[in-house]
């Protein structure tokens, strides 16, 4: 009775849990908008480096010094709602949503050189007045040191001295029309501190010079380039200079005019100077179109997946429904409360996820019928109360391993393959909980009705399942086959790996370098005709590809903003206009990088699951898993080359993708393996191995097919950006499928005996033997030379 009702009370508290959430998840759906990324509302991201100079050396206080300075000018810039953060020590990120030419922005953000103000000794090459006090070298020298000659924003050449005043002095500086006198434009400076008696020293020897001379100047000098030379008011006395901070610049600007020169003056200097090592833009229309895409993607996926639930678990498949639909409203208001970013691989990673949201339910289910079919008597009730408990190891195992990899993604990616690695960590936790509260309140509400005590068989745990009952009794044979199963496995290993042989790899400009631009032309241009216009335009050695939806990209590692309007102009004239939807810029330091780290995710993915499955399984079941775990990954890589699909960031995102869910499959089927051996101690390994198979299988396929409806959904209606994410996700899923069952448990078997090993695993449990375990034991066959307990 004391059981019963702790049981009741923990009912309780998962229903009350299960509203609470999704409560919460409807009320932050409904009140907050989502933080879209440039890659899906549109508009243009730059990643800037800072670098060592003579002035100073690059660090992370130069790097905050530098990102002060850019928020000026980026709030100058009149965009609406930018963001600029510092990336590690040495990078800042600019975003610009709307603006589609970025050529004036990164022009303006990356304007590198002190701003300073310099007093004006003359025009042209003639020199200074001779005093009769210095040597001929003596004037040299010092000619040398102090003055230089620039050309003035007329064009003139103008000789200016040493600077007489910082641009860090400057409060601000703002455009403004003088409607009044009809005066025009003009540009108001105003300084602080002791840049007031600086600038007045300096118009006060620029005074003394006669009105029209160009020593009356001031010029006012950016990168090299003097953006203003100003002739001091003829008002204004020799020795008395402008006083109080404040001064105002006029001529002959117009409205442009002005408002560039302040923004410049205003924005002030970099402490260093910065570097463009990449930058994004993307149009307003492909990011709604992939919105749109992957809206449909989700519905569709959704539904179908509810169907196949529905149909193969009954009742509580469409409890199981409901629980999904709760998990998209839950991960969503979570990456609403975070404030996380929702990029297009991230919108690609909420799709995907729905998928694996079923993969805890299909194992409770399993776990569900196999202690519903043990003991014929028991309840409804308790059989889904011993499947949720038998099955959380497995589900625990399986999303942490995933976890895994999306941390990965996050700490070793950039950009938006971020976003990805974010969206799928919340994607997992979401599932969790709506699998583990809202699920089981639902269906442990739903067992005790009486409809179901009377007709079990509308549960959809009473039954057997078709594919279960046609493997009943193969298991104890399955892993006599074995190194057949590994020559398979081998066989298709090296067809794959013979492509990256024969064909290569085609890298992205993530990981190469170079820039990558899209358009999409106003009547369809082939192949052919699209790579004619680009050569006739001067780049013949520049990669053009067409996709399904009539866009053209051209790549190459040398692309300038004037080369990339060439391009456009040249498509525009064969397909009778073009509009530029991406225009990627990956520095080759970054793509440098970029290869490097995800060679290192690869390497700390192998290394971290093998050190966490050596820790929760035996160190044979963790190699074995690894060992599938690479095989699957190169199989992925070897299709990608035969097909020749590019391998960028959004490749690298399914390819740890796949890393999780091929250990995820391999975690469940040795989780089994864990709890037969432990329970049958005098079988044969081999033999205990087959039989966790065959009883792992219906949830493999079961999942594998929740998982295919989404990326096929995804696939067809994602659009070109997502579709090689999804045929990458569908290969390496297929792959994975089968080699947690054909590679994996083969391998983990041949190792036992090799090795030696002869003792199960200890695993603790509670109370004594169940009777079915006293009862089924598991004799070896005759011939199989597996390791024995």
């Amino acid at each position: 009775m004391k059981t019963h009702a702790t049981s009741s009370r923990a009912h309780w508290v998962r229903v009350f849990i299960a509203l609470a959430v999704v409560a919460a998840s409807v009320w932050l759906s409904f009140t907050k908008p989502p933080r879209l990324g440039l890659d899906l509302r549109g508009g243009t991201q730059i990643v800037l480096e800072t670098r060592d100079s003579s002035r100073a050396e690059a660090g992370p206080e130069a790097t905050e010094r530098t990102l002060e300075v850019l928020r000026r000018r980026v709030d100058a810039l009149g965009v609406t709602e930018p963001t600029i953060t510092s990336s590690g020590e040495r990078r800042i990120i600019v975003e610009l949503p709307g603006v589609q030419d970025p050529r004036q922005a990164a022009e303006v953000l990356g304007r590198t050189a002190q701003l300073t103000f310099h007093p004006v000794t003359g025009a042209g090459e003639s020199a200074r007045e001779d005093t009769g006090e210095d040597t001929a070298e003596e004037k040299k020298e010092k000619k040398e040191k102090d003055e230089r000659t620039l050309t003035d924003e007329d064009g003139q050449p103008l000789r200016i001295g040493p600077a007489g005043l910082s641009g860090a002095l400057v409060e601000g500086a703002d455009a403004g029309f003088d409607a009044q006198t009809g005066g025009g434009w003009y540009v108001t400076v105003d300084l602080r501190g002791a840049g007031k008696e600086k600038w007045r020293e300096l118009t006060a020897e620029a005074a003394c010079a006669p009105p029209g001379d160009p020593a009356r100047r001031v010029a006012i000098v950016l990168d090299d380039e003097v953006i203003s030379s100003p002739q001091v008011d003829p008002s204004v006395r020799c020795g008395g200079g402008i006083a109080g901070g404040s001064t105002r610049i006029t001529g002959d600007f117009g409205a442009e005019d002005a408002k560039e020169l302040a923004l410049l003056i205003s924005g002030g200097a970099l402490p260093v100077p910065v570097e463009t090592v990449e930058q994004r833009t993307v149009g307003p229309t492909l990011g709604a179109a992939a919105i749109d895409a992957s809206a449909r993607a989700a519905v569709i996926g959704i539904l179908a997946t509810s169907l196949f639930i529905l149909a193969v678990y009954r009742f509580f498949g469409g409890l199981a429904a409901i629980a999904l639909v709760s998990y998209g409203l839950i991960s969503y208001a979570a990456l609403l409360l975070l404030g996380a970013t929702l990029t297009l691989p991230g919108l690609a990673g909420f799709v995907l996820a729905i998928g694996m949201a079923v993969d805890a339910n299909v194992l409770v289910f399993e776990r569900a019928r196999e202690e519903y079919a043990a003991r014929r008597g028991r309840s409804l009730r308790s059989a889904l109360t011993s499947g949720y408990r038998n099955a959380f190891s497995a589900i625990a195992d399986s999303n942490i391993t995933t976890l895994l990899a999306a941390v990965l993604l996050f700490f070793l990616a950039s950009g938006p393959v971020r976003g990805f690695g974010v969206t799928l960590s919340i994607g997992v936790l979401a599932s969790m909980v709506s699998a583990l509260v809202v699920a089981r309140a639902l269906t442990e509400s739903a067992a005790g009705r009486r409809a179901l005590r009377r007709r079990p068989g509308l549960s959809g745990i009473a039954g057997g399942g078709r594919l279960r009952r046609r493997l009943e009794g193969r298991g104890p044979g399955l892993m006599r086959h074995r190194r057949r199963w590994l020559a398979g496995s081998a066989v298709v290993l090296v067809l794959a790996v013979s492509g990256i042989l024969v064909r290569g790899l085609d890298f992205g400009v993530e990981f190469t370098g170079g820039r990558l631009v899209e358009y999409a032309t106003e009547r369809p241009v082939d192949a052919e005709e699209a790579r004619r216009a680009v050569s006739d335009a001067g780049f013949p050695r520049a990669v053009v590809q067409t996709s399904g939806d009539g866009g053209i990209s051209v790549r190459s590692e040398d692309l300038g903003d004037e080369d990339v309007l060439r391009v456009r102009d040249a498509l525009a004239e064969t397909g009778g206009g073009a509009e530029k939807l991406r225009d990627e810029l990956i520095g080759p330091s970054l793509g440098d990088e970029l290869r490097r780290n995800a060679l290192i995710a690869l390497g700390v993915a192998l290394a971290a699951q093998l050190v966490y499955l050596a820790v929760r399984f035996r160190w044979i079941f963790g190699a074995a898993t690894v060992a599938a775990m690479a095989h699957d990954v190169l199989i992925l890589v070897g299709v990608f080359a035969w097909l020749g699909k590019p391998v960028d960031g959004v490749f690298l995102a399914a390819l740890l993708t796949v890393i999780g869910y091929s250990v995820n499959d391999s975690v469940v089927v040795f989780d089994r393996v864990r709890e037969l051996w432990a329970r049958h101690r005098d079988t044969a390994f081999a033999e205990v191995a087959g039989r966790a198979v065959v009883q792992t299988v219906p949830r493999t396929v079961n999942t594998g097919m929740g998982a295919l409806f989404i990326l096929v959904a995804l696939a067809v209606l994602g659009g070109d950006s997502l579709t090689d994410f999804a045929v990458a996700l569908l290969v390496g899923l297929t792959v994975g499928m089968f080699s947690s069952v054909l590679t994996a448990v083969p391998i983990a078997v041949e190792l036992a005996g090799r090795s030696g090993t002869t003792a199960p695993p200890a695993r603790k449990r509670s109370g004594p033997p169940r009777p079915r375990d006293r009862a089924a034991a598991v004799r070896p066959e005759a011939g199989d030379h597996g390791a024995r307990v």
